[in-house]
């Protein structure tokens, strides 16, 4: 989630967006801007992703129509990609800024989907860094 960036660009087309963030200042920031833009249909929780994203946790929020995901550089938990594994949910936008920990972490959500397209983003021109973005759709 971070400042809610995504989260809240796309709000407006949602029936609900639901943000998890480990920086718990990041939710505060991210809150603050959903206030500021008069954004009423955003919930952020303050976390590590594998310890909140649980089947309570989907129970009290309905099964997700779209995962967007932003892990860190090391990538994402066995306990998260076990979850999204069962929350099945349509798709999934995966974003990384580190391709390799992308790669591992695709490799294991492919017994349930299809990786539909990844587009590289050069956000650090000269730079070594390169941030991608995987769209992922659930196998029928």
């Amino acid at each position: 989630t971070g400042l809610g960036s995504i989260g809240l660009y796309l709000a407006e087309n949602c029936k609900q967006v639901v943000g998890i963030e480990e920086i718990e200042p990041a939710i505060k920031d991210a809150k603050e801007n959903a206030e500021r833009n008069n954004i009423k249909n955003a919930v952020f929780y303050a976390g590590d992703v594998k310890d909140i994203l649980t089947n309570e946790f989907s129970e009290k929020h309905g099964k997700p129509d779209v995962i967007i995901t932003d892990p860190p550089r090391v990538g994402m938990h066995q306990k998260v990609v076990d979850m999204l594994l069962e929350l099945e949910a349509p798709k999934i936008v995966y974003v990384s800024c580190k391709p390799s920990t992308q790669a591992r972490d695709l490799n294991l959500l492919k017994e349930k989907y299809d990786v539909l397209k990844v587009q590289p983003v050069d956000m650090f021109p000269q730079t070594h860094h390169i941030e991608t973005v995987a769209l992922l759709e659930l196998r029928r």
